[in-house]
């Protein structure tokens, strides 16, 4: 077995996709390319995506007069935007590490033998097509916010009105108009009762509507946002110990791990993989050597422990495989020599493990 090369590390930002399938191409080993299929093994990066909600909180015209008039206790006195650490995810993804690409030949010609590889070259499968891989990503909640223009609904005499004082007056009044027709609708007693169910549900819903936009001048309206921010840690052989990835800030959201303005984000990774050294003579290494030129290399992971901290909190603690602290070996080519039937392969795309042998 071989140790993975020494990699570095890097920290990079990026926008989250959407679901998406992973393509694949089909590489067929044919006298053209001298029976010979060129591949990559990937090497383990982790994105730590945060799902930040922004609220965003606006004053009404009229709030000196939420008490008064409405007996709101708190309105928002002033325009304010606040940003919320809602939620952590990690995604093991493998992406291609191109110091580590390969050539399998083969030697049967009875028949047809290929390689199905990804877009980046990381290997699937041999001879099978690969099995379907739909990278899931984290979902983000629906914000909440109105295009309403509370002043539309006002009265005209309360856009007529000569003071603000007077103009919060009579708009409290249209509020408790509305709760009254509602409140009269609702036991029955109202002069133009909704003829059917489905006028009723339409008359309510305006009703509430212009309640809460009018309330609104007074209590002040809060809007709601999600979005995600991902950073993606490839490691090296080395552990990982508390490294900065990040910040957050209630009023930046995440920032960068230089910017000193939010609280940092520490992520950590220890190997957990107990590291053998082979003392081999150089006629072992010789044969090792060769058998890694003519066989299928694959990674072998190790195991790591990852942890997430933010405010003296554990935001994510779990085993990870990491294709960097495992090893590699070989599946020799005579495996796939068979005359009469393909040997298929199947591979975990993220790790370059092998899954599955059908022969």
């Amino acid at each position: 077995m071989i140790k993975a090369k020494y990699l570095i590390l890097l920290l990079l930002i990026t926008v989250v996709p959407t679901t998406f399938a992973q393509r694949t191409t089909r590489v067929n080993a044919v006298k053209a390319n001298n029976y010979g299929v060129t591949y990559s093994l990937p090497k383990t990066s982790f994105e730590v995506i945060f799902l930040v909600k922004k609220t965003t909180y606006r004053k009404g015209d009229f709030y000196p007069y939420a008490q008064r008039y409405l007996g709101i206790e708190n309105p928002v006195t002033q325009d304010n935007v606040l940003y919320s650490l809602e939620d952590v995810s990690i995604i093991n993804k493998g992406v291609a590490d191109k110091e580590n690409s390969f050539m399998v030949e083969f030697r049967t010609r009875s028949v047809e033998l290929f390689v199905s590889l990804r877009e980046d070259g990381v290997i699937v499968a041999i001879n099978a097509d690969p099995e379907l891989q739909v990278l899931q990503k984290m979902d983000v909640p629906q914000g909440k916010s109105s295009s309403v223009n509370p002043r539309s609904y006002l009265s005209q005499e309360a856009l007529m009105a000569g003071s603000t004082a007077r103009q919060a007056e009579l708009v409290a009044r249209q509020i408790f108009g509305l709760r009254s027709n509602r409140s009269d609708i609702l036991s029955g007693e109202a002069d133009n009762m909704p003829p059917d169910g489905n006028a009723y549900k339409m008359v309510m819903e305006e009703i509430n509507l212009q309640e809460k936009a009018l309330t609104g001048l007074f209590a002040g309206s809060e809007e709601t946002e999600y979005f995600t921010r991902t950073y993606t840690i490839v490691p090296d052989q080395g552990n990982i110990e508390r490294k900065v990835i990040a910040r957050f800030s209630e009023k930046l959201g995440v920032v960068d791990a230089d910017n000193l303005a939010g609280e940092p984000v520490y992520f950590s990774l220890v190997n957990k993989t107990q590291q053998v050294e082979n003392q081999l003579s150089d006629r072992d290494l010789q044969r090792l050597e060769n058998k890694f030129k003519e066989g299928i290399v694959y990674n072998i992971p190790g195991k790591a422990n990852l942890t997430v901290e933010f405010k003296n909190k554990e935001l994510q603690n779990h085993e990870v495989d990491v294709v960097q602290y495992g090893t590699r070996d070989v599946l020799v080519r005579k495996t796939l020599d068979n005359t009469k039937q393909p040997v298929k392969v199947y591979f975990y795309p993220e790790l370059g493990a092998i899954k599955q042998i059908i022969q």
